[in-house]
C-alpha cells in the first residue's frame, strides 16, 4: 500500500519538474495510500513491540522438574 501511494505521489509531481499537463485528481486521491501505508505499518511496530514487553514482563512458567 505504501509502495503504491510513492508511485503515485511521484507520479503526480513529476508533471510539475517536465512542464505537462496535471495528471487526473485519481492519482491525487492514490496519493493518500503512502500515508496509510505507513500507519499500518507503524501500528505492527508498535503492536509488536508491545507484545515483545508483555513477554518479557511475564513470570515464566513452572518448571517441569
Amino acid at each position: 500500500m505504501f509502495l503504491v501511494g510513492a508511485v503515485a505521489t511521484l507520479a503526480t509531481v513529476a508533471p510539475l519538474f517536465l512542464g505537462t499537463e496535471p495528471l487526473p485528481s485519481v492519482f491525487y486521491w492514490l496519493c493518500m495510500l503512502m500515508g496509510l501505508g505507513f500507519l499500518i505499518a507503524a501500528a505492527g511496530v508498535i503492536r509488536s513491540a508491545t507484545a515483545q514487553r508483555r513477554q518479557v514482563a511475564a513470570p515464566p512458567p513452572p518448571s517441569a522438574t
